[in-house]
């Protein structure tokens, strides 16, 4: 694996095949093997870039994948059907490969760094379908499928700015945590731990306790799990089958080498999106995809600052960051302070929180001032700044009993994504009776509704790709309470008039 480390010398910016220095972890997040590019903080422009990169062996990383898978033939009885139906699919199976392609490289180095069985590099498949924006009726998210309390207990971050168990590189460290916990406590049997993964290790260990006492079988294939659990460890099994033994069943895997095609910068400062697209040479969706754990226009202020980069664009990234000095990486505008205005409202309206504001504007407490004006972000891309030109004022909803964000957002013809974005709302957060939440109602004024008819091979993740939308989004337009969908099931799709996917 490639190590990069800046390092400014004589006015030269030297990028060096080494290993780095300790990094300050208190407020990132958690660290991965993925290949580390630490930014220099200069407003000269450096003389030049020098790039070297140390000699690893060179091996198709799909025979890496299969020479380390260590667990003993599955139990074919089992896993024939399961086996069977992936390769009567091979449509899924080449979407699955193609999303895994960017990510694969560094999940396999993670599990091998710590000697795990390689088979687990392919949960993400039987999760997510290697999707990092994949999101179950649980509030499960990204290519893991962390429920928010156990992300929070494996240190993942979750925010209105990011959301960890997006971030792949720190999901999949979170994930490897998490499943060498679920080794150690379903003694170390890890047909037991992938159930666990799925159905918790409380279920799992009753279940191999009520066979005990009964004198039966303990196998996983006995075990009395929901039939979710029943089907998930086959799945599995059934996947890293037909890889280990792709040419048996004439399975012409993609061409994957054997080495990272991502880096991760560590800008060290807040950026916008746009601004990083800009910089890398990539448009703002590729950067968008390769990043999902950032939710807002820009980078969140005080961290994570890590962003990853196709490592052939790393190089132009890195110069054109040197050369723009930290306060130029967001750009403001004024806003004039109208009554009733807070720091908290304008913060979100904006995209950024009242303690940026604050530090901008040099401001020694909260209080504001009608007429005068506020110095704010003016990249934002999530239509708060569509919200703050308004002429219309915003509506004050007030909760009431039996009310759902989902009920409301419905009501007033808006996404709960907006609704929690106007109320600076958690993915977990719990509306009460009597809250008050603002609503801007001609907030979907300027999007027009279409319909779509499911094909073959569509999940509501390419769907939300191909317009532009949230999956959120998908599932609240369409009153989804799970992410399944069928060939030829019409959805609705609201998008913005001036731009229609094809």
């Amino acid at each position: 694996m490639r190590h990069y480390n800046l390092l400014l010398t004589g006015g030269v910016l030297l990028l060096s095949g080494c290993q780095l220095t300790p990094y300050d972890h208190s407020t990132t997040e958690n660290e991965t093997d993925f290949n580390q590019v630490l930014i220099a903080e200069t407003p000269s422009l450096p003389d030049s870039v020098t790039v070297e990169h140390s000699q690893v062996e060179v091996k198709d990383l799909w025979q890496r994948l299969q020479d380390g898978m260590q667990w003993e033939s599955p139990n074919e009885d089992y896993i024939a059907p399961y086996r069977n139906r992936l390769l009567e699919d091979p449509r899924h199976l080449e979407l699955v490969f193609n999303r895994a392609e960017p990510f694969l490289y560094h999940i396999v180095e993670e599990l091998d760094s710590r000697g795990l069985p390689l088979e687990l590099a392919l949960l993400p498949a039987i999760e997510s379908a290697f999707d990092p924006q994949a999101i179950s009726h649980a509030s499960a998210s990204g290519l893991w499928q962390f429920t928010p309390p156990i992300a929070r207990y494996f240190g993942l971050k979750m925010n209105w700015w990011y959301d960890g168990r997006n971030d792949v590189r720190a999901s999949t460290k979170a994930a490897a945590d998490f499943l060498e916990y679920l080794y150690d406590r379903t003694g170390q049997n890890w047909h037991y731990a992938i159930a666990a993964y799925n159905s918790g290790e409380g279920r799992v260990l009753s279940a191999v306790k009520h066979n005990e006492r009964l004198g039966k079988p303990v196998d996983i294939w006995a075990l009395q799990l929901p039939k979710e659990t029943r089907n998930y460890v086959p799945n599995l099994l059934a996947l890293a089958d037909v890889i280990k033994h792709a040419d048996q069943y004439e399975l012409t895997l993609p061409t994957l080498k054997n080495e990272a095609v991502l880096d991760v910068v560590d800008i060290g400062s807040q950026i916008e999106i746009e601004l990083a697209a800009e910089m890398a040479g990539l448009d703002i969706n590729e950067l968008k995809a390769l990043n999902p754990g950032f939710r807002q226009w820009a980078t969140a202020p005080k961290g994570p600052h890590k962003i990853l980069l196709p490592s052939d664009k790393v190089e132009n990234f890195v110069v054109a960051l040197a050369q723009t000095p930290v306060e130029n990486r967001v750009s403001w505008q004024r806003y004039k302070i109208n009554r009733g205005d807070s720091l908290s409202v304008i913060a979100h309206r904006f995209g950024t929180t009242p303690q940026v504001l604050k530090q901008m504007n040099q401001m020694k407490d909260n209080r504001l001032i009608a007429g005068k004006e506020l110095i704010v972000p003016a990249g934002a891309d999530n239509s708060s700044q569509a919200n703050a030109a308004r002429q219309q004022p915003a509506l004050h909803y007030r909760v009431k009993s039996g009310d759902s964000l989902w009920k409301i957002a419905n009501n007033h013809g808006i996404t709960i994504d907006e609704l929690r974005q106007w109320n600076k709302l958690d993915s977990h957060a719990v509306i009460k009776k009597g809250q008050l939440l603002t609503v801007w109602p001609d907030a979907v004024s300027d999007k027009k509704s279409m319909t779509y008819s499911v094909r073959r091979g569509d999940s509501l993740s390419v769907i939300a790709k191909k317009f532009n939308v949230k999956i959120t989004e998908l599932m609240s337009w369409n009153q989804l309470t799970s992410s399944a969908i069928r060939p030829g099931q019409t959805l609705e799709i609201k998008i913005a008039n001036q731009s229609v996917g094809s």
